[in-house]
């Protein structure tokens, strides 16, 4: 029974993902994804002009599913350090999860592609700035929440100090899959974001495992 279109075209995006995750971008080709989907290449290109096209869908999806687990991590319910605890505990669940089926560390897709991409498709460079730009923002009203609590100065730099958090926690997840070792990020990384932050290890201590 041949399949429906919308559900080729789902197939084509999970399993993109999936390689992109696994691999990189570049390394992975319109043919081997035909034959892992099991789809002529007619096919593909009837769903998406070209494997840049399936890279922004497969980024589309994403940035979906990250929304919806971001809004749940930084919601304004919770204590603000909380989220930042949360967000940590997310990416290295993320992680671990990652290495246990691939057998490697991944790092952060959106920053492999985009380092790959951004000089040469200037509209999956956009897509990724505005994933970036999304996530920051979360962080910086977990800031500001901090700010009201007394907890870090009101002189923070909120725009700032949320760039450095954004570049931190990039860099981790990068460094991390160049030493294919997740061990900082399971130790340290909730205390080193924590004094990137400005709070008192053991003022916070019941947040820091």
């Amino acid at each position: 029974m041949a399949r429906a279109p919308n559900e080729t075209r789902e197939k084509l995006i999970k399993t993109a993902r999936e390689l992109i995750w696994r691999n990189s971008y570049n390394a992975v080709s319109v043919d081997e994804i035909c034959a892992s989907v099991d789809v002529k290449k007619g096919s593909f290109y009837h769903f998406f002009p070209s494997k840049a096209h399936l890279a922004l869908e497969t980024m589309e999806a994403c940035t979906s599913e990250m929304k919806n687990k971001y809004d749940d991590i930084f919601s304004p319910t919770r204590p603000p350090l909380a989220r930042f605890e949360m967000v940590v505990d997310f990416l290295i669940t993320q992680q671990k999860e990652a290495f246990a089926e691939l057998g490697h560390v991944c790092g952060c897709p959106f920053m492999t592609l985009g380092s790959e991409l951004a000089a040469q498709d200037p509209a999956i460079g956009q897509k990724v700035s505005e994933i970036f730009k999304k996530k920051i923002s979360y962080y910086e009203s977990a800031l500001h929440d901090l700010i009201r609590r007394d907890e870090i100065p009101n002189t923070t730099d909120v725009s700032l100090k949320a760039e450095e958090i954004f570049a931190f926690i990039v860099g981790q997840l990068m460094t991390a899959r160049i030493k294919n070792d997740l061990g900082f990020i399971e130790k340290e990384m909730k205390r080193a974001l924590f004094d990137l932050i400005g709070v008192s290890k053991n003022k916070n201590s019941d947040l820091i495992d």
